[in-house]
């Protein structure tokens, strides 16, 4: 039995065949939560994916973090170079919403299939639960920030009340966009991205009649440093498509037959085209500003008239990547196995993340803190993604739906107590490597001895997908799949 329980449907059916099936309606909360869709609910096309990441990614973190790698010291061809290779993990995000459609379940359900029904279930509290409400939690504080310089320009000022209050609103927009669920969000989300898209235009136009596209730092790197702020750039940058180990939550409602070439290529494009335009917008911003605080920094070069409109962009931007990573949060909690309705666990994630934001913008420096904690799970993330995406591989996407709802010890995926040892294995090897090669918040013994270079996130990835690939053949391969 899959831990879930269906939200009620508003509203009356329509006596005329509905061209979506009711299920599944933007203006209606989504039944399904990590239960399995029939192949008769199944609708819709994977271009539909392309919006659905493009405006997630057209949003202020990615122009913070262009700008970081000037700040860093790459001249700007070579941090351009950087934000072109660290995109490139956009495929594997394509790769991994494959497994949606062939399982016609959720990410949080399918790699039950990986580590296991018990195993999973720590898999969703860690990776699936706990770092999205801590990305939800600093996206929320980031979009608060331009929310209140927003609120000042009115004339207010943002105290304690007011600033609780913004807060309030920003998250329930989002949370709104969640509860209602994958209808609401396939519906919205392509004005969302031409809005978005608009707005950065206009900052683009700014941006390019001050750039210097000849920028080099007045101390240039070299050697083994440049070759270490390098590394440290690509996994910066590749820290975004990696977080998204939860792609399949967004395609899972797409026919089985769809051509898995076509999900993989509209969501990889959906993710990468708008993370390097924005991403090249904040390198190129860096060689004329001050990056180090980029609204500052970017009010100095936009016009008067644009910068009330260019806050509230910034304000949408999050709402677009904090309704998926809410969405999936919800999905994560129900795969933990608590029974709770899949709009309720949405909700459920939302709380816990507003208090967060609330307690770090109002109390004390928690969020810088989270912040930093979160440099370290691309120590995490990578290894994850590289599991998951290797089972694909290897069970060639063939997975049985149906038999992964199945929760009891006769389910083909309990394996070994609940915990598949190859997937278990595989994960903690990859990070135990990862976090030897390090050098973020610590310097692992690794990085130490090569002079501070950080390979966590090759090694991890490389390490992990060697491993579950070696343990899952000396296992006699995957677990039976759908036939």
């Amino acid at each position: 039995m899959a831990s879930t329980i269906p939200d009620p449907q508003s509203g009356s059916r329509a006596a005329h065949p509905e061209p979506q099936p009711p299920s599944d309606r933007a203006g209606r909360i989504e039944a399904h939560g990590i239960d399995h869709i029939p192949d008769a609910e199944r609708h819709g096309h994977p271009r539909q994916l392309f919006s659905v990441w493009a405006a997630a990614n057209v949003n202020y973190l990615s122009l913070v973090v262009g700008g970081a790698l000037v700040l860093m010291g790459l001249t700007l061809w070579q941090a351009l170079a950087v934000i072109v290779v660290g995109n490139l993990f956009w495929v594997l995000t394509g790769l991994l919403s494959i497994s949606g459609p062939a399982a016609g379940a959720p990410s949080e359900v399918i790699t039950r299939a990986i580590y296991g029904i018990r195993g999973n279930r720590v898999n969703n509290a860690i990776v699936g639960w706990l770092i999205s409400v801590c990305y939800f939690a600093l996206n929320l504080a980031a979009a608060a920030t331009a929310a209140f310089s927003l609120v000042e320009k009115t004339g207010i000022t943002a105290g304690t009340g007011v600033k609780v209050v913004v807060v309030m609103v920003i998250a329930a927009l989002t949370l709104a966009i969640g509860v209602y669920g994958h209808a609401m969000i396939m519906k919205l989300y392509l004005p969302i991205t031409l809005a978005l898209a608009a707005a950065f235009a206009v900052v683009a136009v700014s941006v390019f009649r001050h750039a210097d596209l000849s920028y080099v730092p007045a101390e240039p790197l070299t050697g083994t440093d440049l070759l270490a702020v390098v590394l440290a750039g690509v996994a910066l940058i590749g820290a975004g498509p990696l977080s998204y180990t939860t792609s399949a939550d967004f395609s899972r409602y797409l026919p089985r037959t769809t051509s898995p070439k076509a999900i993989t290529g509209w969501t990889a494009l959906g993710g990468f085209v708008p993370s390097v335009v924005v991403c090249s917008l904040g390198a190129l911003a860096a060689t004329a500003v001050d990056m180090t605080d980029p609204q500052t920094g970017l009010g100095t070069i936009l016009p008067g008239w644009f910068e009330p409109v260019f806050l509230l962009a910034l304000v949408l931007g999050t709402i677009a990547i904090n309704a998926l990573t809410a969405y999936s949060a919800g999905l994560a909690l129900q795969a933990v196995g608590i029974r709770i309705r899949r709009s309720l666990s949405v909700i459920a994630d939302g709380t816990a993340a507003v208090s967060l934001t609330l307690y770090g913008l109002l109390v004390s420096d928690f969020l810088d803190t989270v912040s930093n904690v979160l440099q370290l799970t691309v120590v995490l993330l990578g290894p994850a993604m590289a599991v998951y995406a290797t089972d694909i591989l290897l069970r060639r996407n063939r997975y049985d739906g149906p038999a992964l709802m199945d929760e009891s010890r006769d389910s083909p995926f309990w394996y070994t107590a609940g915990v598949n040892p190859a997937g278990a294995l595989a994960l903690a090897g990859g990070v135990a490597v990862a976090a030897l090669c390090v050098d973020t918040l610590y310097t692992g013994p690794i990085a130490e001895a090569l002079g501070g270079i950080d390979l966590a996130l090759p090694a991890g990835i490389v390490v992990a997908a060697l491993l579950y690939a070696l343990l899952t053949r000396l296992n006699g391969g995957p677990a039976p799949a759908r036939s």
